[in-house]
């Protein structure tokens, strides 16, 4: 490790994952400033900036352990602290300390689920997430503030469903519930053509109301993981209950014969 860092470190994906965390730290600052749709946005640029960071290094064969470490650092200030401190400059602040406690909650999940994504590399299946990813997390805090702006509104938001939301997207983040990864969606593979058009519809809905349709998005995908648990156990009960039913109704039969 030390010969490696003698040598030097890749520039061009760290670049990218300096941006994302600028982005970060700058809506921290505008937050501060009650420009919350700026902070916002500033949070999604992050985002993409992230997504890029690891798929150049991927291209160019540029990934290396330190670059990997040096984007958890820059995740947790990007979707950790900017998210948390966005949220309470503009509804949780409201709340006195429950607020801040509910603001370091997510910043504390968010770092205990970068540190278990990192040590769990390998481990778990890799067309599921072990937790809320903090990427989807932020996103779900971020657009609900560009929503909240979209329809009109200016200024802090103190509802208590913020506070009950950014409470319930920490625990999501520190829980065991799977969540679907999207890491085996080959866009370079032949689909079939009614793909191709749904994919179209998609992107002209976005494009037409994008505060809307990725606030959606993202509120969804953070409740489809609890979703698919409850339905799972559903199963689990009825198909239980079945077995037991047929178990207990075969000695019956028996008898009777």
């Amino acid at each position: 490790m030390r010969d490696g860092m003698k040598k030097g470190i890749y520039v061009l994906p760290n670049l990218f994952t300096t941006a994302s965390m600028l982005c970060g730290f700058y809506s921290v600052v505008v937050s501060t400033h009650g420009q919350f749709e700026t902070a916002a946005w500033a949070i999604m640029a992050a985002l993409v900036l992230d997504g890029l960071d690891g798929r150049i290094a991927r291209m160019t064969n540029t990934t290396s352990k330190f670059g990997a470490e040096y984007d958890s650092l820059a995740d947790l200030v990007a979707f950790g602290v900017a998210p948390s401190i966005l949220a309470y400059t503009w509804s949780l602040s409201a709340f006195g300390k429950w607020g801040w406690l509910a603001a370091f909650l997510f910043v504390t999940c968010g770092a205990l689920r970068l540190a278990r994504f990192n040590i769990q590399i390998g481990i778990v299946e890799s067309k599921v997430f072990n937790g809320l990813p903090i990427p989807g997390a932020a996103s779900v805090v971020a657009t609900g503030v560009l929503l909240y702006h979209y329809l009109g509104f200016q200024g802090m938001f103190p509802n208590a469903g913020v506070l009950v939301g950014v409470i319930c997207l920490s625990l999501f983040m520190v829980s065991s519930i799977k969540y679907y990864s999207f890491k085996d969606l080959n866009f370079f593979a032949r689909k079939p053509f009614i793909s191709f058009v749904v994919i179209v519809i998609v992107l002209v809905i976005v494009v037409a109301e994008p505060q809307i349709m990725i606030f959606t998005f993202f509120t969804g995908y953070s409740l489809s993981g609890p979703a698919w648990l409850i339905y799972k156990l559903i199963r689990r009960v009825i198909y239980g209950a079945g077995a037991n039913n047929k178990g207990s109704a075969e000695p019956h039969h028996m008898t009777k014969k």
